[in-house]
């Protein structure tokens, strides 16, 4: 995919993992920059394309390129991991290569070809302590003085897990905002019910911070295993089963592994007379 210019319309990509879906802009030969107000409008399902987040590629000298992620509500996010993964997919049936390096606001990120269709990126260490989370003072994170004792985790962005009998018979829309504008958390945060199956499986559901309810979430599912490990709950390499699939988390020495499908659904291009309304 290559980016028009603006007058002629602005290219964009659709893709998914586990129908955490996604529109990626390629700014490498775009000329149109995204804006809150654009993020907004994309991602409005009625009249704009519709998305969990908007990813942006551009040009790095030191990555093999540089990712930033925006909310449905045109706010940033630090990491996305399906996109990542999405993205590492792109790049590397366009490049050739089986590893990359993308450089991310949490830092540069590894991902490889993980074989038979599936692609692996690590998301680094996870952030554990209150004030990287971030979190509004001081707190066990391991056990937050929130009903539920849930457990606070940063993967560059902040997670709340909670864990629950049943996730199935969780009311995610009226839990999941009620927990994301928590003053405990100062940025926000992303809300998971966890119900663990055995050691080496989780249930998973998610209310994503900026946009809501999602199928899936890789830095979620990556947060949600690191504090069931950390509870003893379960080993430290687990499968992680969410509403839209399945994603295998690893936490190793060097960082939290997450391996999954991705999809590139289709191409398209956003009109002149659509960009030109958001002047």
């Amino acid at each position: 995919m290559s980016n028009a210019p603006s007058s002629n319309g602005l290219a964009f990509m659709k893709m998914h993992g586990l129908g955490n879906d996604f529109v990626v802009i390629d700014q490498r030969s775009a000329s149109t920059r995204v804006t809150p107000a654009l993020a907004r409008a994309l991602g409005d399902r009625h009249r704009g394309v519709g998305f969990d987040q908007l990813a942006t590629i551009e040009t790095d000298a030191e990555a093999d390129a540089r990712l930033t992620f925006w909310n449905a509500d045109g706010s940033l996010s630090a990491t996305c991991g399906n996109a990542t993964r999405c993205i590492a997919r792109h790049l590397m049936d366009q490049t050739g290569k089986d590893r990359l390096t993308l450089r991310t606001e949490r830092g540069f990120l590894k991902a490889e070809d993980a074989g038979n269709g599936l692609t692996r990126v690590n998301m680094g260490a996870p952030l554990l302590d209150w004030r990287e989370v971030p979190l509004a003072q001081y707190v066990d994170t391991l056990h937050l003085p929130i009903e539920g004792a849930p457990v606070a985790t940063g993967m560059g962005n902040p997670h709340c897990t909670f864990f629950v009998e049943d996730a199935e018979a969780v009311d995610l829309a009226a839990r999941g905002p009620e927990f994301e504008h928590h003053p405990l958390f100062p940025e926000r945060t992303n809300v998971e019910f966890v119900q663990v199956l055995s050691p080496d499986a989780i249930r998973l559901r998610i209310w994503e911070r900026g946009t809501g309810i999602t199928l899936a979430s890789g830095s979620c599912s990556c947060a949600a295993a690191v504090a069931s490990a950390r509870r003893g709950l379960t080993g430290r390499r687990v499968a992680v089963h969410v509403d839209g699939g399945q994603l295998e988390i690893d936490w190793r020495d060097d960082g939290v592994w997450m391996t999954g499908p991705t999809a590139h659904v289709f191409d398209g291009v956003l009109t002149p007379a659509f960009l030109a309304g958001l002047e």
